[in-house]
């Protein structure tokens, strides 16, 4: 009898018909390429971030790997150009047609307001635009979605999406507004259908992939978020008491209340952790390929927190140089003419390099750590049926996700 025959416990080889995920990066040429790339973009004043991102997607995109085949990514950023210029001519459509209607009502958004009334109806107004330009937040979220699966080959087969991306759009703003006035309690609902949405439109090859299960599955994972949200209300409730005199309930509605709040924000990551190993393990492809997903939310939270410290001092270093410098400036000669302009230029050098730093060590602290933990906690169980799968046609009049760039969601890797 083997070793691992008679010690379960020890470590074995994934079977042959289980693949798993590997990240590769590294941080070193992943930081000098972030801050490469962010001081081209920063002396385009902002141009060249189309390419910046391509660059950076394709780095993460060569480091994933899964069964020995590595992941590739074929955008460019030219096509980013050229889909943000037309996103920009759709918002500026969107929000004229917007105007003229409130214009008919007598309303602007842009108009000056003399009195307090007239000011209370001009920021209803912006909220009022905010909900009627929604679709468009959901609708990039979609294309953009589908630009990096149309560019996006493993073992040299391309993944897609079916151009729907307004039938996701009417659902995600019906469901946000039913989550909303459920105080978050369908918010499980919400997550499952447009998950499934999604899914059931995405392709590798001439497989479909299809999510199953039921969207109940998913309150256990909403636990953290009510009772957090549970806290709150108790808070409240206190504080109202406290109104009437009481100054301990006071103190202790504002700390119950306090507490209710990060504990929801620490419960919402854990949703969407938890959400996702559960939304994983309901994936299948071609109705045979199955996924499962080992994810940690501490682990998510020690990179997210342990990062954003580094990141945090670096960004307070800079600002407390800065200060520093035009404190000393003013202390010695806040008039000179050959004095003023030299802290200048160095003041504004040092965060132009803070800047540099920020998003160069977010991408190695927070970015890629995150992306690891997922990846190496991926796994495709009955991979045979993969051999399967053939090619499929390239998807056409991608927009290059230019929508989610122009409503500042492209950020996204």
């Amino acid at each position: 009898m083997s070793d691992q025959a008679a010690n379960p416990g020890l470590w074995q080889p994934a079977p042959s018909n289980t693949i798993e995920g590997h990240y590769t990066g590294e941080g070193g040429p992943l930081f000098r390429l972030a801050a490469v790339t962010s001081f081209l973009t920063l002396i385009t004043l902002g141009i060249y971030r189309f390419w910046a991102r391509t660059r950076v997607r394709r780095y993460i995109w060569s480091s994933t790997t899964a069964g020995g085949d590595t992941f590739q990514y074929t955008g460019t950023g030219l096509e980013k150009l050229l889909g943000f210029l037309v996103a920009v001519v759709i918002l500026a459509f969107a929000l004229g047609a917007l105007q003229i209607g409130l214009f008919f009502l007598n309303l602007s958004l842009f108009s000056p307001r003399s009195t307090e009334e007239d000011f209370a109806v001009q920021i209803g107004m912006a909220y009022l635009s905010l909900l009627l330009l929604a679709p468009l937040f959901f609708v990039a979220r979609y294309r953009s979605l589908r630009y990096k699966l149309s560019r996006t080959r493993w073992r040299g087969v391309r993944f897609g999406m079916d151009n729907e991306a307004w039938g996701y759009a009417l659902r995600g703003v019906g469901l946000t507004l039913l989550t909303l006035v459920t105080l978050g309690l369908m918010l499980p609902y919400q997550t499952y259908t447009l998950t499934k949405y999604r899914t059931d439109r995405m392709w590798f090859g001439n497989a479909r992939f299809a999510l199953t299960g039921r969207w109940q599955s998913l309150y256990p994972a909403l636990i953290h978020i009510m009772i957090g949200v549970g806290m709150v209300i108790v808070g409240i409730v206190f504080i109202a008491v406290a109104a009437q005199g009481s100054v301990a309930a006071g103190i202790a509605g504002g700390v119950l209340a306090g507490l209710g709040y990060i504990w929801a924000i620490i419960g919402g990551l854990y949703y969407r952790v938890d959400s996702f190993r559960r939304l994983t393990a309901m994936t299948v492809l071609d109705g045979r390929v199955s996924f499962a997903a080992r994810l940690g939310t501490g682990d998510i939270l020690w990179r997210l927190f342990a990062g954003g410290f580094i990141v945090g001092g670096v960004y307070s270093l800079a600002i407390g140089i800065v200060t520093w410098l035009l404190t000393s400036s003013l202390d010695i000669d806040v008039a000179s003419p050959e004095l003023s302009p030299a802290i200048i230029a160095v003041n504004v050098l040092i965060i132009l390099i803070a800047l540099l730093l920020i998003s160069a060590l977010s991408m190695v602290l927070i970015v890629q750590p995150i992306v690891r933990l997922v990846v190496d906690g991926v796994t495709v169980e009955n991979a045979d049926a993969l051999d399967r799968i053939r090619q499929r046609a390239e998807d056409e009049q991608v927009d290059a996700d230019g929508l989610a760039d122009a409503l500042d969601f492209g950020g996204a890797i």
